[in-house]
Protein backbone atom coordinates (compact mmCIF):
# COMPACT_ATOMS: atom_id res chain seq x y z
CA UNK A 1 0.00 0.00 0.00
CA UNK A 2 1.24 3.38 -0.50
CA UNK A 3 2.59 5.40 2.14
CA UNK A 4 -0.20 8.16 1.06
CA UNK A 5 -2.82 5.64 1.70
CA UNK A 6 -0.78 4.46 5.00
CA UNK A 7 -1.40 8.23 5.74
CA UNK A 8 -5.10 8.86 4.78
CA UNK A 9 -6.32 5.65 6.31
CA UNK A 10 -3.91 5.05 9.11
CA UNK A 11 -4.41 8.15 11.14
CA UNK A 12 -6.43 7.92 14.23
CA UNK A 13 -7.31 11.42 13.59
CA UNK A 14 -8.36 11.09 10.08
CA UNK A 15 -12.08 10.75 10.91
CA UNK A 16 -13.26 7.65 8.45
CA UNK A 17 -15.51 5.12 9.08
CA UNK A 18 -15.79 2.00 8.41
CA UNK A 19 -19.50 0.88 8.02
CA UNK A 20 -21.11 -2.44 7.07
CA UNK A 21 -24.90 -3.21 5.73
CA UNK A 22 -26.51 -6.22 6.62
CA UNK A 23 -28.69 -9.08 3.59
CA UNK A 24 -32.07 -7.83 4.77
CA UNK A 25 -30.99 -4.00 4.00
CA UNK A 26 -29.29 -4.91 0.97
CA UNK A 27 -32.59 -5.99 -0.56
CA UNK A 28 -33.46 -2.86 -0.27
CA UNK A 29 -30.51 -0.83 -0.82
CA UNK A 30 -32.46 0.96 -3.79
CA UNK A 31 -34.04 3.10 -0.50
CA UNK A 32 -30.25 4.02 1.34
CA UNK A 33 -29.10 6.05 -1.78
CA UNK A 34 -30.96 9.07 -0.99
CA UNK A 35 -30.75 8.29 2.99
CA UNK A 36 -27.94 6.90 4.19
CA UNK A 37 -24.95 7.14 1.32
CA UNK A 38 -26.21 10.62 0.34
CA UNK A 39 -27.86 11.76 3.93
CA UNK A 40 -27.93 15.18 2.69
CA UNK A 41 -24.49 14.93 2.34
CA UNK A 42 -22.54 16.99 -1.50
CA UNK A 43 -19.21 16.44 -2.75
CA UNK A 44 -16.64 15.96 -0.44
CA UNK A 45 -18.55 15.47 2.48
CA UNK A 46 -19.61 11.93 1.09
CA UNK A 47 -16.35 10.55 1.32
CA UNK A 48 -13.89 9.07 3.99
CA UNK A 49 -16.54 5.84 4.07
CA UNK A 50 -15.70 2.66 3.81
CA UNK A 51 -19.16 0.27 2.79
CA UNK A 52 -18.36 -3.59 3.67
CA UNK A 53 -21.94 -5.22 1.92
CA UNK A 54 -23.20 -8.71 2.81
CA UNK A 55 -24.78 -10.57 0.08
CA UNK A 56 -28.72 -9.64 -1.14
CA UNK A 57 -31.29 -11.19 1.50
CA UNK A 58 -31.47 -15.04 0.90
CA UNK A 59 -28.26 -15.50 -1.50
CA UNK A 60 -26.13 -16.86 1.02
CA UNK A 61 -28.54 -19.83 2.62
CA UNK A 62 -29.13 -20.62 -1.63
CA UNK A 63 -25.50 -20.91 -1.92
CA UNK A 64 -24.99 -22.88 1.57
CA UNK A 65 -27.89 -23.97 3.99
CA UNK A 66 -30.48 -21.77 5.22
CA UNK A 67 -28.90 -20.33 8.38
CA UNK A 68 -31.99 -21.63 10.36
CA UNK A 69 -34.09 -24.79 8.92
CA UNK A 70 -30.57 -25.87 7.57
CA UNK A 71 -32.39 -26.72 4.03
CA UNK A 72 -29.36 -27.51 1.73
CA UNK A 73 -28.33 -25.18 -0.88
CA UNK A 74 -25.58 -26.00 -3.55
CA UNK A 75 -22.97 -26.38 -1.09
CA UNK A 76 -24.85 -29.55 0.41
CA UNK A 77 -26.18 -30.25 -2.80
CA UNK A 78 -22.91 -30.73 -4.21
CA UNK A 79 -21.21 -32.54 -1.05
CA UNK A 80 -23.86 -35.39 -1.27
CA UNK A 81 -23.12 -35.84 -5.44
CA UNK A 82 -21.88 -39.15 -5.67
CA UNK A 83 -22.76 -38.83 -9.46
CA UNK A 84 -24.25 -36.47 -11.84
CA UNK A 85 -24.92 -32.65 -11.91
CA UNK A 86 -28.09 -31.92 -9.82
CA UNK A 87 -25.90 -29.43 -7.78
CA UNK A 88 -25.94 -27.16 -10.75
CA UNK A 89 -29.85 -26.91 -10.99
CA UNK A 90 -29.06 -25.35 -7.42
CA UNK A 91 -26.50 -22.95 -9.06
CA UNK A 92 -29.09 -21.98 -11.68
CA UNK A 93 -31.49 -20.66 -9.08
CA UNK A 94 -28.82 -19.35 -7.28
CA UNK A 95 -28.03 -16.71 -11.03
CA UNK A 96 -32.05 -16.48 -11.31
CA UNK A 97 -32.15 -15.29 -7.63
CA UNK A 98 -29.29 -12.54 -8.18
CA UNK A 99 -30.71 -11.38 -11.44
CA UNK A 100 -33.98 -10.74 -9.25
CA UNK A 101 -32.30 -9.15 -6.41
CA UNK A 102 -30.60 -6.70 -8.61
CA UNK A 103 -33.51 -6.20 -11.37
CA UNK A 104 -35.51 -4.89 -8.21
CA UNK A 105 -33.06 -2.26 -7.12
CA UNK A 106 -31.25 -0.81 -10.74
CA UNK A 107 -33.84 1.14 -12.81
CA UNK A 108 -31.08 1.50 -15.37
CA UNK A 109 -31.25 -1.29 -18.32
CA UNK A 110 -27.39 -1.01 -19.02
CA UNK A 111 -27.11 -1.19 -15.44
CA UNK A 112 -28.73 -4.48 -15.21
CA UNK A 113 -26.93 -5.34 -18.72
CA UNK A 114 -23.62 -5.16 -16.51
CA UNK A 115 -25.33 -6.84 -13.80
CA UNK A 116 -26.14 -9.91 -15.85
CA UNK A 117 -23.26 -10.33 -17.47
CA UNK A 118 -21.51 -10.04 -13.81
CA UNK A 119 -23.28 -12.58 -12.60
CA UNK A 120 -22.95 -14.79 -15.33
CA UNK A 121 -19.59 -14.57 -15.33
CA UNK A 122 -19.18 -15.71 -11.96
CA UNK A 123 -21.86 -18.65 -11.96
CA UNK A 124 -20.70 -20.04 -14.89
CA UNK A 125 -17.11 -20.07 -13.58
CA UNK A 126 -18.11 -21.30 -10.08
CA UNK A 127 -19.96 -24.16 -12.32
CA UNK A 128 -17.14 -24.80 -14.80
CA UNK A 129 -15.04 -25.13 -11.31
CA UNK A 130 -17.42 -27.83 -9.68
CA UNK A 131 -17.55 -29.73 -12.68
CA UNK A 132 -14.01 -30.16 -12.84
CA UNK A 133 -13.34 -30.76 -9.64
CA UNK A 134 -16.06 -34.07 -9.30
CA UNK A 135 -14.48 -35.20 -12.79
CA UNK A 136 -11.18 -35.23 -11.10
CA UNK A 137 -12.57 -37.00 -7.87
CA UNK A 138 -14.13 -39.41 -9.64
CA UNK A 139 -10.60 -41.07 -10.03
CA UNK A 140 -9.18 -42.73 -6.49
CA UNK A 141 -6.61 -40.84 -5.68
CA UNK A 142 -8.54 -37.55 -4.75
CA UNK A 143 -11.05 -37.01 -2.46
CA UNK A 144 -13.78 -34.76 -2.42
CA UNK A 145 -13.92 -34.17 0.72
CA UNK A 146 -10.64 -33.00 1.09
CA UNK A 147 -11.84 -29.85 -0.95
CA UNK A 148 -14.60 -28.99 0.21
CA UNK A 149 -13.80 -26.06 2.80
CA UNK A 150 -12.38 -24.77 -0.25
CA UNK A 151 -15.65 -24.75 -2.22
CA UNK A 152 -17.70 -23.64 0.57
CA UNK A 153 -15.56 -20.25 0.48
CA UNK A 154 -15.53 -20.03 -3.20
CA UNK A 155 -19.62 -20.31 -3.31
CA UNK A 156 -19.58 -18.06 -0.02
CA UNK A 157 -17.37 -15.24 -2.03
CA UNK A 158 -20.04 -15.03 -5.35
CA UNK A 159 -23.14 -13.53 -2.96
CA UNK A 160 -21.30 -10.65 -1.75
CA UNK A 161 -19.10 -9.89 -4.82
CA UNK A 162 -22.62 -9.88 -6.86
CA UNK A 163 -24.11 -7.54 -4.56
CA UNK A 164 -21.11 -5.61 -3.91
CA UNK A 165 -20.34 -5.04 -7.66
CA UNK A 166 -24.05 -4.37 -8.16
CA UNK A 167 -24.64 -1.32 -5.16
CA UNK A 168 -21.67 -0.23 -6.83
CA UNK A 169 -22.65 0.21 -10.07
CA UNK A 170 -26.44 2.14 -8.48
CA UNK A 171 -24.31 4.54 -6.12
CA UNK A 172 -22.49 5.49 -9.53
CA UNK A 173 -25.81 6.11 -11.01
CA UNK A 174 -26.30 8.65 -8.20
CA UNK A 175 -23.52 10.62 -9.09
CA UNK A 176 -21.56 8.92 -5.96
CA UNK A 177 -17.80 7.68 -7.06
CA UNK A 178 -18.25 4.17 -5.52
CA UNK A 179 -15.95 1.88 -6.38
CA UNK A 180 -15.86 -1.62 -6.59
CA UNK A 181 -13.15 -3.70 -4.19
CA UNK A 182 -13.75 -7.52 -4.28
CA UNK A 183 -11.69 -9.56 -1.41
CA UNK A 184 -12.81 -12.63 -2.91
CA UNK A 185 -10.21 -13.49 -4.45
CA UNK A 186 -11.85 -14.69 -8.18
CA UNK A 187 -9.57 -15.88 -10.42
CA UNK A 188 -6.14 -14.52 -8.40
CA UNK A 189 -3.25 -17.26 -7.80
CA UNK A 190 -1.61 -15.42 -5.30
CA UNK A 191 -1.77 -17.18 -1.71
CA UNK A 192 -2.42 -13.45 1.08
CA UNK A 193 -3.38 -13.13 4.95
CA UNK A 194 -6.65 -11.22 5.43
CA UNK A 195 -4.03 -8.39 6.26
CA UNK A 196 -2.33 -8.59 3.11
CA UNK A 197 -5.83 -8.95 0.76
CA UNK A 198 -7.24 -6.29 2.16
CA UNK A 199 -4.26 -3.52 1.75
CA UNK A 200 -3.50 -5.21 -2.08
CA UNK A 201 -7.64 -4.03 -2.50
CA UNK A 202 -7.30 -1.24 -1.10
CA UNK A 203 -4.36 0.14 -3.06
CA UNK A 204 -4.60 3.48 -4.83
CA UNK A 205 -7.90 4.38 -3.43
CA UNK A 206 -8.50 7.70 -2.02
CA UNK A 207 -10.84 7.78 0.46
CA UNK A 208 -11.49 11.61 0.47
CA UNK A 209 -12.56 11.29 -3.42
CA UNK A 210 -14.04 7.87 -3.62
CA UNK A 211 -16.18 5.21 -2.01
CA UNK A 212 -15.00 1.82 -1.69
CA UNK A 213 -17.70 -0.83 -2.00
CA UNK A 214 -16.10 -3.98 -0.12
CA UNK A 215 -17.40 -7.36 -0.26
CA UNK A 216 -18.13 -8.74 2.92
CA UNK A 217 -16.61 -12.22 1.91
CA UNK A 218 -12.02 -12.17 1.96
CA UNK A 219 -10.25 -15.23 0.66
CA UNK A 220 -7.72 -15.52 2.88
CA UNK A 221 -4.97 -18.10 3.98
CA UNK A 222 -6.54 -18.24 7.45
CA UNK A 223 -9.65 -19.65 5.90
CA UNK A 224 -12.49 -17.11 6.89
CA UNK A 225 -15.03 -19.88 6.98
CA UNK A 226 -13.50 -22.39 8.75
CA UNK A 227 -13.07 -20.05 11.08
CA UNK A 228 -15.68 -18.06 11.26
CA UNK A 229 -18.39 -19.92 9.00
CA UNK A 230 -21.55 -17.58 8.46
CA UNK A 231 -19.80 -14.90 10.71
CA UNK A 232 -16.59 -13.81 8.28
CA UNK A 233 -18.26 -10.82 6.48
CA UNK A 234 -18.39 -9.15 10.16
CA UNK A 235 -14.89 -10.31 10.44
CA UNK A 236 -13.79 -8.49 7.39
CA UNK A 237 -15.68 -5.46 8.70
CA UNK A 238 -13.84 -5.40 11.93
CA UNK A 239 -10.72 -6.45 10.58
CA UNK A 240 -10.75 -3.52 7.82
CA UNK A 241 -11.73 -1.23 10.38
CA UNK A 242 -9.19 -2.18 12.93
CA UNK A 243 -6.14 -2.10 10.36
CA UNK A 244 -7.06 0.96 8.95
CA UNK A 245 -7.44 2.69 12.47
CA UNK A 246 -11.08 4.19 11.61
CA UNK A 247 -12.58 6.46 13.85
CA UNK A 248 -16.14 4.40 14.12
CA UNK A 249 -17.30 1.21 13.10
CA UNK A 250 -21.00 1.25 12.35
CA UNK A 251 -23.41 -1.76 11.25
CA UNK A 252 -26.59 -0.84 9.58
CA UNK A 253 -29.18 -3.09 11.03
CA UNK A 254 -33.32 -2.87 10.06
CA UNK A 255 -33.97 -2.52 13.17
CA UNK A 256 -32.22 -0.92 16.37
CA UNK A 257 -30.34 -2.67 18.90
CA UNK A 258 -33.33 -2.63 21.70
CA UNK A 259 -33.63 -3.68 25.17
CA UNK A 260 -35.75 -6.89 24.34
CA UNK A 261 -36.64 -8.66 21.08
CA UNK A 262 -39.44 -6.43 19.47
CA UNK A 263 -41.42 -9.61 18.47
CA UNK A 264 -41.25 -10.50 22.03
CA UNK A 265 -41.47 -7.33 23.66
CA UNK A 266 -44.02 -4.35 22.38
CA UNK A 267 -42.51 -1.40 24.42
CA UNK A 268 -38.64 -2.44 23.55
CA UNK A 269 -36.23 0.76 24.09
CA UNK A 270 -33.51 1.63 21.97
CA UNK A 271 -29.98 1.27 24.29
CA UNK A 272 -28.18 3.93 22.93
CA UNK A 273 -25.21 3.00 24.44
CA UNK A 274 -23.70 -0.03 25.89
CA UNK A 275 -20.29 -2.27 26.24
CA UNK A 276 -18.50 -4.61 24.51
CA UNK A 277 -19.28 -6.68 27.28
CA UNK A 278 -22.79 -6.50 26.74
CA UNK A 279 -22.36 -7.76 23.33
CA UNK A 280 -20.48 -10.53 24.14
CA UNK A 281 -23.72 -11.71 26.76
CA UNK A 282 -25.60 -10.99 23.70
CA UNK A 283 -23.91 -13.15 21.17
CA UNK A 284 -23.86 -16.11 23.97
CA UNK A 285 -27.72 -15.92 24.28
CA UNK A 286 -28.45 -15.71 20.26
CA UNK A 287 -28.88 -12.04 20.22
CA UNK A 288 -25.79 -11.07 18.28
CA UNK A 289 -25.21 -7.28 17.82
CA UNK A 290 -21.68 -8.68 16.23
CA UNK A 291 -19.78 -11.71 16.10
CA UNK A 292 -17.79 -12.00 19.41
CA UNK A 293 -14.07 -12.50 17.13
CA UNK A 294 -15.41 -9.26 15.18
CA UNK A 295 -16.00 -7.59 18.23
CA UNK A 296 -12.65 -8.57 20.00
CA UNK A 297 -10.63 -6.93 17.00
CA UNK A 298 -12.15 -3.81 17.19
CA UNK A 299 -12.26 -3.90 20.93
CA UNK A 300 -8.16 -4.67 21.03
CA UNK A 301 -8.08 -2.14 18.35
CA UNK A 302 -9.92 0.91 20.45
CA UNK A 303 -12.42 1.10 17.48
CA UNK A 304 -15.75 1.92 19.06
CA UNK A 305 -18.77 -0.12 17.22
CA UNK A 306 -21.78 1.69 16.70
CA UNK A 307 -25.18 -0.16 15.65
CA UNK A 308 -27.79 2.01 13.40
CA UNK A 309 -31.28 1.27 11.97
CA UNK A 310 -30.34 1.61 8.08
CA UNK A 311 -33.99 3.04 7.12
CA UNK A 312 -33.50 5.93 10.31
CA UNK A 313 -30.24 7.08 9.21
CA UNK A 314 -30.53 10.70 10.85
CA UNK A 315 -31.04 8.27 14.66
CA UNK A 316 -27.25 8.20 16.03
CA UNK A 317 -28.43 4.40 16.98
CA UNK A 318 -26.36 2.74 19.94
CA UNK A 319 -22.77 2.86 20.50
CA UNK A 320 -20.74 0.43 21.71
CA UNK A 321 -17.11 1.03 23.68
CA UNK A 322 -15.09 0.35 26.43
CA UNK A 323 -16.59 3.24 28.70
CA UNK A 324 -18.16 2.01 32.15
CA UNK A 325 -21.91 3.02 32.80
CA UNK A 326 -22.72 5.73 34.32
CA UNK A 327 -24.85 4.21 37.05
CA UNK A 328 -25.78 0.63 37.75
CA UNK A 329 -29.15 -0.38 35.72
CA UNK A 330 -30.47 -3.45 33.82
CA UNK A 331 -30.36 -2.83 30.10
CA UNK A 332 -31.80 -5.74 27.87
CA UNK A 333 -33.63 -9.22 28.20
CA UNK A 334 -32.61 -11.59 26.10
CA UNK A 335 -33.87 -15.02 25.44
CA UNK A 336 -32.97 -17.93 24.21
CA UNK A 337 -34.14 -22.06 23.84
CA UNK A 338 -31.67 -24.14 25.10
CA UNK A 339 -31.48 -27.88 25.67
CA UNK A 340 -30.05 -29.11 29.57
CA UNK A 341 -27.80 -31.97 29.42
CA UNK A 342 -27.77 -32.82 32.91
CA UNK A 343 -25.18 -35.71 33.80
CA UNK A 344 -25.49 -37.48 37.13
CA UNK A 345 -22.95 -39.95 38.68
CA UNK A 346 -22.33 -40.97 42.75
CA UNK A 347 -18.97 -41.63 41.68
CA UNK A 348 -18.62 -38.00 40.21
CA UNK A 349 -17.44 -36.59 43.83
CA UNK A 350 -13.62 -35.93 44.40
CA UNK A 351 -13.03 -37.17 40.99
CA UNK A 352 -11.51 -35.22 38.22
CA UNK A 353 -12.19 -35.31 34.69
CA UNK A 354 -15.76 -35.43 34.59
CA UNK A 355 -15.70 -32.26 33.23
CA UNK A 356 -13.20 -32.51 30.71
CA UNK A 357 -14.91 -35.24 29.11
CA UNK A 358 -18.12 -33.58 28.31
CA UNK A 359 -16.66 -30.32 26.89
CA UNK A 360 -14.65 -32.28 24.75
CA UNK A 361 -17.73 -34.45 23.43
CA UNK A 362 -19.70 -31.04 23.58
CA UNK A 363 -16.62 -29.43 21.06
CA UNK A 364 -16.29 -32.20 18.92
CA UNK A 365 -19.87 -31.84 17.69
CA UNK A 366 -20.10 -28.43 18.05
CA UNK A 367 -22.49 -27.28 20.66
CA UNK A 368 -22.54 -23.74 21.66
CA UNK A 369 -22.83 -23.97 25.81
CA UNK A 370 -24.43 -21.33 26.75
CA UNK A 371 -24.43 -21.75 30.56
CA UNK A 372 -22.93 -24.53 32.99
CA UNK A 373 -23.55 -25.64 36.41
CA UNK A 374 -22.07 -28.39 38.67
CA UNK A 375 -22.24 -29.73 42.37
CA UNK A 376 -20.74 -32.69 44.26
CA UNK A 377 -22.14 -35.17 41.56
CA UNK A 378 -24.21 -33.51 38.58
CA UNK A 379 -22.76 -31.30 35.86
CA UNK A 380 -25.50 -29.69 33.46
CA UNK A 381 -24.74 -27.83 30.73
CA UNK A 382 -27.06 -25.38 28.75
CA UNK A 383 -26.57 -25.91 25.13
CA UNK A 384 -27.63 -24.46 21.98
CA UNK A 385 -28.01 -26.94 19.30
CA UNK A 386 -29.80 -29.31 17.46
CA UNK A 387 -31.61 -31.87 18.94
CA UNK A 388 -29.90 -34.83 16.85
CA UNK A 389 -26.70 -33.13 17.87
CA UNK A 390 -27.44 -33.23 21.35
CA UNK A 391 -28.26 -36.74 21.04
CA UNK A 392 -24.35 -37.85 19.52
CA UNK A 393 -23.30 -35.92 22.65
CA UNK A 394 -25.62 -38.41 24.43
CA UNK A 395 -24.46 -41.54 23.06
CA UNK A 396 -20.86 -40.36 23.09
CA UNK A 397 -21.36 -39.73 26.92
CA UNK A 398 -23.32 -42.90 27.77
CA UNK A 399 -20.11 -44.90 26.37
CA UNK A 400 -17.62 -42.91 28.54
CA UNK A 401 -19.84 -43.38 31.54
CA UNK A 402 -21.58 -46.18 31.55
CA UNK A 403 -23.06 -45.73 34.94
CA UNK A 404 -23.98 -42.43 35.43
CA UNK A 405 -27.49 -41.00 34.92
CA UNK A 406 -27.82 -38.26 31.42
CA UNK A 407 -31.08 -36.86 30.94
CA UNK A 408 -31.73 -34.18 28.20
CA UNK A 409 -34.72 -31.79 28.54
CA UNK A 410 -35.99 -28.92 26.58
CA UNK A 411 -35.75 -25.39 28.42
CA UNK A 412 -35.24 -22.00 27.94
CA UNK A 413 -33.21 -19.27 29.36
CA UNK A 414 -34.39 -15.59 30.43
CA UNK A 415 -31.14 -13.11 31.27
CA UNK A 416 -31.22 -10.03 32.43
CA UNK A 417 -28.35 -8.17 31.02
CA UNK A 418 -26.41 -4.55 31.90
CA UNK A 419 -22.91 -3.30 31.91
CA UNK A 420 -23.42 -2.50 36.29
CA UNK A 421 -26.26 -4.65 37.83
CA UNK A 422 -24.84 -3.37 41.46
CA UNK A 423 -27.02 -3.01 43.91
CA UNK A 424 -30.03 -3.76 41.23
CA UNK A 425 -31.21 -7.16 43.04
CA UNK A 426 -31.81 -8.87 39.58
CA UNK A 427 -32.02 -12.57 40.94
CA UNK A 428 -34.04 -11.16 43.82
CA UNK A 429 -36.58 -9.28 42.38
CA UNK A 430 -36.74 -11.31 38.59
CA UNK A 431 -37.41 -14.41 40.79
CA UNK A 432 -40.08 -12.44 42.42
CA UNK A 433 -41.58 -10.96 39.45
CA UNK A 434 -41.38 -14.96 37.83
CA UNK A 435 -43.42 -16.27 40.49
CA UNK A 436 -45.80 -13.59 40.38
CA UNK A 437 -46.45 -14.01 36.98
CA UNK A 438 -47.47 -17.95 37.50
CA UNK A 439 -43.98 -18.97 35.80
CA UNK A 440 -42.15 -22.02 36.75
CA UNK A 441 -38.91 -21.50 37.52
CA UNK A 442 -36.48 -24.57 37.07
CA UNK A 443 -33.51 -22.71 37.76
CA UNK A 444 -31.36 -19.26 38.40
CA UNK A 445 -27.80 -18.56 37.70
CA UNK A 446 -25.95 -15.03 38.80
CA UNK A 447 -22.21 -14.88 38.68
CA UNK A 448 -20.09 -11.93 40.73
CA UNK A 449 -19.49 -9.95 38.09
CA UNK A 450 -22.79 -8.38 37.85
CA UNK A 451 -23.39 -8.50 34.13
CA UNK A 452 -26.23 -11.12 33.53
CA UNK A 453 -28.92 -12.85 35.27
CA UNK A 454 -30.18 -15.98 34.22
CA UNK A 455 -33.62 -17.96 34.62
CA UNK A 456 -33.99 -21.60 33.16
CA UNK A 457 -37.85 -21.95 32.53
CA UNK A 458 -40.15 -24.49 30.86
CA UNK A 459 -39.76 -23.59 27.02
CA UNK A 460 -43.81 -22.63 26.69
CA UNK A 461 -42.71 -20.02 29.06
CA UNK A 462 -39.93 -17.86 27.59
CA UNK A 463 -42.13 -15.02 25.38
CA UNK A 464 -44.21 -14.42 28.80
CA UNK A 465 -41.00 -14.54 31.04
CA UNK A 466 -39.03 -11.83 28.65
CA UNK A 467 -42.26 -9.75 28.83
CA UNK A 468 -42.05 -10.16 32.94
CA UNK A 469 -38.79 -9.45 33.19
CA UNK A 470 -38.98 -6.57 30.67
CA UNK A 471 -41.58 -5.23 32.51
CA UNK A 472 -39.54 -5.37 35.94
CA UNK A 473 -36.46 -4.11 34.64
CA UNK A 474 -36.47 -2.07 31.88
CA UNK A 475 -40.09 -0.41 31.14
CA UNK A 476 -40.34 0.66 35.32
CA UNK A 477 -37.16 1.53 35.63
CA UNK A 478 -36.92 5.43 36.57
CA UNK A 479 -35.55 7.88 33.76
CA UNK A 480 -35.65 5.43 30.77
CA UNK A 481 -37.48 6.71 28.22
CA UNK A 482 -35.15 5.68 25.43
CA UNK A 483 -37.80 4.03 23.02
CA UNK A 484 -37.02 2.39 19.78
CA UNK A 485 -38.99 2.41 16.78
Amino acid sequence: MPQQMLESVNTADNGHTVEKIGGTSMSRVSELVGTLFKGGRAGGGLYNRIFVVSAFGGITDMLLEHKKSGEPGVYAAFANAESGHGWSDHLSRVAAAMREAHCAVLDNPGDRTLADDFVRERIEGARNCLIDLQRICSYGHFRLSHHMAIIRELLSGLGEAHSAFVTSVLLRRADIAARFVDLSGWCDEAEMSLDERIRGCLEGVDLSSEMPIVTGYAQCTEGLMREFDRGYSEVTFSRLAALTKAREAIIHKEFHLSSADPKRVEDVRKLGHTSYDVADQLSNMGMEAIHPSAAKMLRQAGVPLRVTNAFEPEDPGTLIDEAPAEKAGCEIVAGLDVYALELMEQDMVGVKGYDATILDALTRHNASIVSKVSNANTITHYVNAPLKTIRRVESDLSKAYPHAEINVRALSIASVIGRDLSGQRALSRGLDCLERADIEIVAAHQITRNVDVQFIVRKDDLDNAVRALHGLVVENADGNQRKAA
